[in-house]
């Protein structure tokens, strides 16, 4: 008897956030309950110090910020195609790599899956970005080749991958009832990717679509990098970045950039990192900063300062209204305001860089904008006000659609598998 389903798995990988879909041919797609009844899963894990135990999304995230004793790990995807990621380090009492650590997320994601479905298909299609490392294919394809080994380990009989742009136009493509030209946007937690493609209904059933995909460009810029450059602005400058020490030389930043970096804060927590960061009192003319940012250290307190920022990003973007981040964790009545104009004035440069993407990818199709019928929006990065008044800006003429910003990816990457 097969023990496989019918169809296909979409796993969704994503930086910040992941999704499952499963659809049969000629089906529509569902997506997977992953946590309750949501439909993504936060790509985080928290090693529980006290009991030992391993646990993901929103329940990793609350554990931590609970102050439970352990360790959240975040951002694992920007490790793929890095040497770090075969690096050891110490969870539960012995050494894995992140590569493991992956390969336990992934797991985790096709065991929900099954209890979901009741089994799972036999091919599995991986979403991947237009490039995991920007300006070297090797690199790039080492990436892949990480993240295929990290998934060989889930009981597929067969893994793919699909652009995650192309994807989520698999899945837009399905409520169209007319031909139409799109630039695909998806804007996720590490990358910006785009995909000019033709998309209509006489097309779906098509196994081959490569003629349709006219052009694909992509930048390693994300939500992540966002988070980063309000925490490097609002926060850090508290703990002493940018401040100039009694030799009229600024504090080293090394540290900074990487207590505001989702996927480096747990390398601070080492021995080594502490010692380094004591030592840099003797570069601060003031020591209440010093004193915060070792409190930080001490206290394990970087994921919680990111979390705060994003939260703080989010909210800020969908209402416009000021946000408080409070730091009161560090010091009694610490905290920073962040404002639209905030928003707007830190990510500019960003955002300028990722719209000069979109438009080169439009410029590698031969079109101009004019020829545009749509820019669809993914990725949950794609909502940034910011982003969005510049998307206008740069293709006045052209609707704005918003997708499925959590689960369009996914969905399409299940209609990837083969007919």
């Amino acid at each position: 008897m097969n023990r496989f389903l019918p169809g296909t798995l979409g796993i969704d990988f994503g930086t910040s956030n992941s999704a499952v879909a499963w659809a049969q041919a000629s089906g529509t797609a569902r997506l997977i309950a992953l946590e309750g009844s949501a439909t993504t899963l936060p790509t985080a894990l928290f090693f529980n110090a006290e009991t030992h135990s391993t646990h993901f999304g929103r329940e990793a995230i609350a554990q931590y910020l609970s102050e439970t004793e352990g360790r959240l790990m975040r951002s694992l995807k920007s490790l793929l195609g890095s040497p770090l990621l075969l690096e050891k380090t110490a969870v539960h009492n012995e050494l894995v790599s992140f590569q493991d650590i992956i390969s336990r997320f992934l797991l985790e994601l096709t065991q929900r899956t099954r209890l979901q479905l009741g089994g799972l298909p036999r091919h599995l299609v991986l979403g991947r970005p237009v490039h995991f490392v920007d300006d070297n294919p090797q690199r790039d394809q080492l990436a892949q080749t990480m993240l295929l080994e990290a998934a060989g380990r889930c009981g597929f009989e067969q893994i793919s991958f699909q652009l995650e742009p192309i994807a989520a136009a698999l899945d837009y493509e399905r409520r169209l009832s007319d031909e139409r030209i799109v630039l695909v946007v998806d804007i996720g937690g590490g990358t910006s990717d785009f995909t000019v493609v033709q998309l209509g209904p006489n097309r779906i059933q098509q196994t081959d679509r490569s003629a349709d995909i006219l052009a694909t460009a992509g930048v390693h810029i994300g939500g992540t990098d966002y988070d980063q450059k309000l925490n490097l602005e609002q926060v850090m400058p508290l703990l002493g970045h940018r401040h100039t020490g009694p030799k009229g030389r600024e504090v080293p930043s090394r540290v900074f950039f990487d207590l505001a970096t989702w996927h480096l804060i747990h390398w601070l927590s080492s021995p080594k990192a502490l010692r380094e960061a004591q030592a840099l009192r003797e570069d601060y003319s003031d020591p209440r900063l010093h004193q915060r940012l070792m409190v930080v250290l001490r206290e394990h307190l970087g994921h919680r300062l990111a979390n705060a920022v994003e939260q703080a990003k989010i909210g800020c973007s969908s209402s416009g209204e000021r946000q408080s981040i409070q730091l009161t964790a560090i010091e009694a009545g610490l905290c920073v305001d962040l404002t639209a104009d905030d928003l707007a004035q830190h990510l500019q440069p960003l955002l300028a860089r990722v719209i000069v993407c979109a438009q080169e990818c439009v410029r590698r199709a031969g079109l101009t904008s004019k020829r545009l019928d749509a820019v669809y929006l993914t990725g949950g990065s794609s909502a940034l006000r910011p982003f969005q008044q510049a998307l206008a800006q740069a293709f006045p003429s052209v609707a704005l659609i918003e997708g499925d910003l959590f689960g369009g990816v996914a969905s399409g990457l299940a209609y990837g598998g083969p007919a």
